[in-house]
């Protein structure tokens, strides 16, 4: 098939583009190229969607579908527009954040779509792709797929969340290898690989499957993820736990970010649903997930490889975890 990816730059839209050229597809990655640089073998078109008219060259061709990994409402609305002759179908990738709460599947009420252009805080980001869906949806009817990822994983995750974990085992701040956790084991966490999300999105294109679709890996808790990444990262140190309520009082946040413990949820009481979807609609359309052992082990495996950010965009520095665990000594 012919696909354009529009992005393909950044981390997602990258490996869905790489898979597509491995799969023999023809690619053309349409982004502004400052992210980042496209896969080798794919073509990159040089476009600002904040132009009215930056899509108008590619409307004049033709082709088999497109992928999609905006979140801002006002490029989705203008692609969906510009390319609605000349693409046979659009896939956009969105996100189990649209919907409003509770609920495992895809009948989850979805929240109501941001009502502006462009998403301008963090906490907009589930209303805004809300938006982005609902721009793609009038634009193609059933000539379109809404896939929802759920938290992604792998190689190449620069937001540092899943790759923390892995990182701190094989390498403790403390000298005696102890390691600060949260004590929230039994708490929902569920990841897909970024890998085994862009192959399902090339096949998704490919075939023309239309409709909404929950991506997201195999439901489990935050102790089996922290069990699974102490495992391939070889860590046989102590685990010292400390309550949510600690943790806040000492600014340690919960998910991401600064000074966080990243994939703990803290007491969001909306995570058990955004962490434990089912995914029965997309693996019946051929959605395939790998063992979280691989995707923890080749993350490591990338964090070991690649220049350390300084500081993280997740996770404890060494000196603030210090300080925690003697606090709690």
């Amino acid at each position: 098939m012919r696909l354009l990816v529009l992005g393909g730059t950044a981390w997602v839209g990258r490996e869905v583009a790489a898979q597509a050229r491995d799969g023999g597809h023809e690619v053309v990655c349409a982004a502004r190229g400052t992210s980042g640089s496209v896969a080798d073998g794919v073509r990159l078109v040089v476009v600002d969607r904040d132009d009215a008219h930056g899509l108008d060259g590619l409307a004049r061709e033709r082709w088999d579908a497109v992928v999609d990994v905006t979140r801002q409402p006002g490029h989705a609305r203008s692609a969906a527009t510009a390319l609605r002759q000349a693409a046979a179908h659009y896939v956009l990738v969105s996100t189990v954040s649209v919907y409003a709460a509770g609920g495992t599947d895809e009948s989850t009420p979805l929240l109501e779509p941001l009502d502006a252009d462009v998403l301008s805080a963090p906490e907009q980001y589930g209303a805004a792709k809300a938006a982005c869906e609902a721009h793609v949806a009038e634009a193609f009817d059933e000539r379109c797929a809404l896939v929802r990822p759920g938290l992604i994983a792998g190689p190449g995750d620069h937001t540092d969340r899943t790759g923390y974990w892995p990182w701190r085992f094989a390498r403790p701040a403390a000298g005696d290898g102890r390691v600060l956790v949260p004590d929230a084991d039994d708490h929902a966490c569920q990841v897909i690989d970024v890998r085994d999300l862009a192959g399902w999105l090339v096949s998704v294109a490919a075939d023309r499957l239309g409709g909404s679709f929950d991506a997201v890996g195999t439901a489990s808790t935050f102790g089996e993820h922290l069990d699974v990444a102490r495992g391939v990262a070889g860590h046989d140190g102590a685990l010292v736990a400390a309550d949510g309520a600690w943790l806040a009082g000492r600014d340690v946040t919960p998910w991401a970010g600064p000074r966080s413990l990243p994939l703990w949820t803290g007491d969001r009481a909306e995570a058990a649903g955004f962490l434990a979807r089912t995914a029965e609609r997309a693996r019946a359309a051929g959605l395939t997930t790998r063992p979280l052992d691989v995707t923890y082990a080749d993350t490591l495996a990338w964090e070991r490889q690649r220049e350390q950010p300084v500081p993280r965009r997740a996770g404890l520095p060494d000196d603030v975890e210090r300080e925690l665990l003697a606090a709690l000594a």
